[in-house]
């Protein structure tokens, strides 16, 4: 049993080498089944800021999982900033007893600090990275990724950058456009349903917003930006091997393609 989180595809991608039809974390808190039992059962996620997504921890905080294999697989474009330890701390204290996290290095997508054209030129060597995860899954071994003191003082940086801005900054990241036609898809791609049409035009609505930026990179319009600089506007992303219809079927209210 495999359940993710993702945003422009990279985790599913990950989710689907692990098991055929992993299960979508925002489609869950949706509902209202909270309790899950398997013979293993894992999350794979992306890390903002070094961590996951807080949809994510709400998630792991209200469901039981009853299993003798618990793992998580994080996925990142630049540093972790410590991301497993971090993780494992996080499992602790919603008592869960993790037996394996690593993390899987892939394209960026983060558009405040990486052009998308340059990113999908670098090989990251995905499968390389999935090939020694599979491994260690499939022979169920324990292990934590390990963590340098230069890990965990670049997420303090982190920390310390973010402390000097708003508590809800993320909140109003995401800017609509005029150029918007009202078509819809970034509401479907929103995990959080932080998007709805008003009078036929996108409205951002702060509040639960996961910064996923799976909005902005699914416009086919280039209709929704950010409030601070990019390093490229017009350069957009998804995972190769996953279509748009993949993205809605993860995060949209319905599920459907």
């Amino acid at each position: 049993m495999v359940f993710y989180f993702t945003g422009t595809g990279n985790s599913l991608y990950i989710a689907e080498k692990i098991e055929k039809k992993p299960i979508s974390i925002p489609q869950i808190m949706r509902g209202t089944e909270r309790e899950f039992a398997a013979d293993s059962i894992g999350i794979v996620c992306p890390i903002y800021g070094h961590e996951v997504p807080s949809m994510v921890r709400e998630f792991m905080r209200e469901v039981s999982f009853h299993t003798d294999y618990f793992y998580m697989i994080l996925t990142y474009g630049n540093r972790h900033g410590g991301a497993a330890e971090l993780a494992k701390q996080l499992c602790e204290t919603c008592g869960i007893d993790v037996s394996y996290i690593n993390v899987v290095l892939m394209v960026d997508n983060w558009l405040p600090a990486f052009d998308m054209n340059e990113q999908t030129k670098l090989d990251k060597k995905v499968d390389e990275q999935m090939a020694v995860i599979l491994e260690d899954l499939q022979n169920r071994r324990k292990a934590i990724s390990p963590v340098t003191q230069a890990d965990r003082e670049a997420h303090q940086q982190f920390l310390a950058g973010m402390s000097q801005m708003p508590a809800d900054a993320w909140q109003h990241l995401i800017r609509m456009t005029d150029a918007c036609v009202g078509c819809g898809i970034c509401t479907k791609v929103c995990p959080s349903d932080s998007i709805r049409l008003e009078n036929g035009k996108a409205v951002h609505i702060p509040g639960r917003c996961q910064t996923c930026l799976a909005c902005v990179h699914a416009c086919p319009y280039k209709a929704i930006g950010l409030t601070v600089p990019e390093k490229n506007p017009q350069a957009r992303y998804r995972n190769d091997h996953i279509s748009l219809g993949d993205i809605i079927a993860a995060n949209g209210k319905n599920g459907e393609r």
